[in-house]
């Protein structure tokens, strides 16, 4: 799954560290997520929603 993770963060000027923290995350499953190699559950996706202020599908996005 495609997803704008890297381009948000960097957006805001955020380092994968600081988006792991404010997710209460690691840094290697940020890291993951931004390279697609891992889908993140739920519960964590709506986080990261709520966290940029957008809708689901338009971070999340299917190929």
């Amino acid at each position: 799954m495609k997803n704008l993770v890297r381009d948000l963060r960097a957006a805001r000027g955020w380092s994968q560290g600081d988006l792991a923290d404010r997710l209460e995350v690691s840094r290697q499953t940020i890291n993951a997520i931004e390279t697609g190699r891992y889908d993140p559950s739920l519960p964590l996706a709506f986080a990261i929603a709520k966290l940029f202020g957008k809708p689901i599908e338009k971070i999340f996005l299917t190929e």
